[in-house]
């Protein structure tokens, strides 16, 4: 899969899986910060993006400092998918 198409994908399925309904893929800028003064996600958030990635992309993040690593943005998670991917 391209960056964009994962990117965009990702959009959509962080709107769906945290039920963001007010916002669209659009909304999402690729390296606008995912929790803080960004999107203002919270630790509640993370949780349920790190089921995400092990859900969608068969990506198993035990290690919270790792998490923090990868949940930074669009471009960081896509970055991570693209190289971690098993699915």
């Amino acid at each position: 899969m391209e960056t964009a198409e994962l990117k965009e994908q990702l959009k959509q399925q962080i709107i769906k899986f945290l039920n963001l309904t007010d916002l669209t893929p659009a909304d999402i800028k690729d390296d606008e910060p995912l929790f803080g003064d960004g999107l203002g996600l919270d630790s509640i958030d993370s949780l349920e993006l790190i089921v995400l990635l092990k859900k969608e992309y068969g990506i198993d993040i035990k290690d919270p400092r790792e998490g923090r690593k990868i949940l930074v943005d669009v471009n960081t998670m896509a970055e991570y998918i693209q190289a971690n991917a098993t699915k």
